[in-house]
């Protein structure tokens, strides 16, 4: 279901080529928009591109890379709406990963979107949307630094509501999402896994990318909202 049309509206998802940004841009596409998705990999970004239709534009784009994401926008139009949904994270307790892992974690989540911020231009009365995580509010102890970055981004997302000003800054935090994300796992573990996750969950579900995408349309789409961070997580914050 649409929530607003965004005809005559442009879009980049950063991070569009698989997952919630997938998601995101096909809800956008749907509803009018003429949608941009960047990301590293351009063969996913082209075989998406045929799945959603129309004139969905790609881009190649490595936000880890700081010249690259100036270079990037330098030569970009104007958006009314930009989403940054990339962000690789390794896993694993504090005293267990390697520095270089956590480093290369917090460079991509985190300054993958502070530079998007930085260098973006958003039309006045546009948005930018951020994607983090529920583990800021629901800390684990195999996951302290994901938590650590999630809760960053949410911070980051209040600060720029404010200097970006009138362009409108929030932050969606999905749950569990069942996504390629989890694809490296054995089938029948990754199935075992979410059916535990389902039975825990108030919402008695697993998310999907759709579930998070409306939630980016919706905060897209609301003028009122500024500064907001929306969990999507089926409860998972509060079980």
């Amino acid at each position: 279901m649409t929530i607003q049309t965004f005809e005559g509206q442009t879009v980049l998802v950063v991070g569009g080529s698989s997952g919630i940004g997938a998601a995101a841009a096909q809800q956008f596409a749907d509803a009018g928009a003429a949608v941009t998705i960047a990301s590293r990999n351009a063969a996913k970004l082209t075989s998406i591109a045929q799945q959603i239709g129309g004139d969905v534009k790609t881009a190649t784009l490595d936000f880890t890379v700081d010249d690259a994401v100036t270079a990037f926008f330098a030569g970009a139009p104007a958006y009314d709406h930009v989403v940054v949904t990339a962000g690789e994270t390794a896993t694993g307790p504090v005293r267990g990963l390697p520095l270089g892992d956590a480093y290369a974690a917090m460079n991509s989540k985190f300054w993958g979107a502070y530079r998007v911020a930085r260098a973006a231009s958003i039309r006045e009365g546009g948005s930018l949307t951020l994607v983090s995580g529920f583990l800021s509010v629901r800390p684990s102890k195999s996951s302290v630094l994901q938590g650590a970055i999630n809760a960053a981004l949410e911070a980051l997302g209040r600060g720029l509501a404010l200097e970006l000003s009138p362009v409108r800054v929030n932050t969606v935090s999905p749950g569990l999402i069942a996504t390629p994300l989890w694809s490296k796992l054995d089938a029948e573990a990754r199935d075992k896994m979410f059916e535990g996750a389902a039975a825990r969950l108030p919402a008695r579900r697993v998310g999907q990318a759709e579930d998070v995408a409306r939630a980016v349309l919706y905060l897209a789409s609301t003028r009122y909202a500024t500064g907001s961070t929306v969990l999507v997580d089926g409860g998972g914050a509060i079980a």
